[in-house]
């Protein structure tokens, strides 16, 4: 802001950068001036040329800078004369005093000092160096102009807490993490392109904020392995995000399924049996039993596989295999029947008992079919005939008198040729 002041000074010198300006003789110049002009005529003129003073001026620019990277602060000068141009910080501690150092911060650099432009760098910056500086210019009447400093946090990749694990026909509770922002990020679960709701919560942290997003999805064993993305979207990554792909992690009871081999086993051949197991975890350990007795000596066990070589018939029975892990057991089992080796067998008889028991029932259920069609069909046939019988009998009758009559008439006929 400019003011006038109450006197005229004739002669000044000022200081610019150094150098030095001539005096101005105002009061020579008046002195003529008061021999051909009026006295009020010389005031005016004087009021134009001697006392009108030039309008000095302070602006800063407020800036805005992410953590870590470089900020420029500039203080423009307008009508700039050589006054006393001062730069603070936020705690109003000198920073630069006209272009010199006066705190002994080297993180604080002067870039630039002219009539028309101070600017000043701070490097690495931290959110602890947020606030205003101050642009001072001391004139008659001190001028200051406050540049805001403000500072963005961008968030890192976010990361995922498990707070309930989970298990086939439960839930699953997860938290996605974003440990530090500015300002707070904006977490989402994304599964198959579409959002999760989750429920947010932040704290701060300092200057920065900490933000939580728990989401709680019932789970199959279907689930297992499916994907989930957490995002973090903050202005400071200019329409980026920072994902953390999740893999969702179902925990189950095994299965077990016995592989044999196809065919007939007779003496002297070898036997392999697979034991297929799924479960999560998977299950370490595995083990080969045999119902009501003991394992043949010479069967062989490797982690899954079971090995029977030169098989007798006094290996036949069923073979058992089971495997558990924390949440369950499971087992399966295989019939092992040995032929001679001159038998002949036919292969369909060969079967599995489970497969021969699947047909029996087929076959139980196909004749109790064929047995009730076959009442039901005899059912109506028969009150068919019965209600023809009843509509029959008047007709019946009829015919047998007139049988009965022609009888008569035959033997009348009989006696008259006697």
């Amino acid at each position: 802001m400019c003011k006038t002041p109450h006197t005229v000074r004739l002669a000044q010198t000022r200081t610019t950068f150094g150098s030095t300006m001539r005096p101005v003789r105002s009061a020579v110049f008046c002195r003529r001036l008061l021999f051909s002009l009026s006295l009020p005529l010389c005031s005016l003129v004087m009021a134009l040329l001697c006392i009108t003073p030039r309008c000095q001026a302070v602006q800063a620019e407020s800036v805005t800078v992410l953590e870590g990277g470089t900020a420029h602060i500039s203080c423009h000068l307008q009508n700039y004369d050589g006054s006393i141009v001062v730069i603070q910080n936020p705690r109003r501690q000198t920073l630069f005093f006209n272009g010199t150092r006066a705190l002994k911060e080297d993180r604080f650099q002067m870039v630039l000092f002219t009539p028309h432009l101070v600017r000043i760098s701070l490097t690495n910056v931290s959110v602890s160096d947020e606030g205003g500086y101050y642009c001072q210019l001391y004139t008659e009447s001190t001028h200051h102009h406050v540049a805001t400093l403000s500072v963005l946090v961008p968030p890192e990749t976010p990361t995922v807490e498990v707070k309930q694990e989970a298990v086939e026909g439960g839930q699953a509770e997860l938290t996605c993490v974003s440990p530090r922002s500015k300002p707070a990020a904006t977490l989402r679960w994304m599964r198959n392109g579409r959002e999760i709701p989750g429920d947010v919560s932040q704290k701060e942290n300092g200057k920065a904020f900490s933000v939580f997003s728990t989401i709680r999805i019932p789970v199959e064993r279907k689930d297992n392995g499916a994907a989930l993305n957490c995002e973090a979207i903050h202005p400071a990554l200019n329409d980026q995000k920072r994902i953390r792909h999740y893999r969702l992690d179902v925990y189950f009871a095994p299965t077990v399924r016995i592989v044999s081999p196809l065919g007939i086993l007779r003496e002297g051949d070898s036997l392999t049996l697979t034991c297929s197991v799924t479960g999560n975890p998977l299950p370490r350990h595995i083990q080969w039993s045999k119902i009501n007795d003991t394992l043949p000596e010479r069967a062989e066990i490797s982690g899954a596989t079971l090995q029977i070589s030169r098989l007798s018939q006094s290996h036949n029975g069923t073979y058992l295999c089971q495997a558990q892990n924390n949440f369950g057991r499971a087992a399966d089992q295989y019939t092992l029947l040995v032929y001679d080796p001159g038998a002949v067998v036919d292969p369909q008889s060969a079967v599995p008992y489970k497969a021969i028991a699947v047909v029996l029932a087929l076959l139980v259920f196909t004749v109790i079919c064929v047995l009730v069609v076959t009442i039901w069909c005899s059912v109506r046939q028969k009150g068919s005939y019965l209600t023809h019988e009843a509509s029959g009998l008047d007709e019946h009758g009829e015919v047998q008198e007139a049988f009965l009559n022609g009888n008569d008439a035959s033997q009348g006929k009989k006696e008259y040729l006697l």
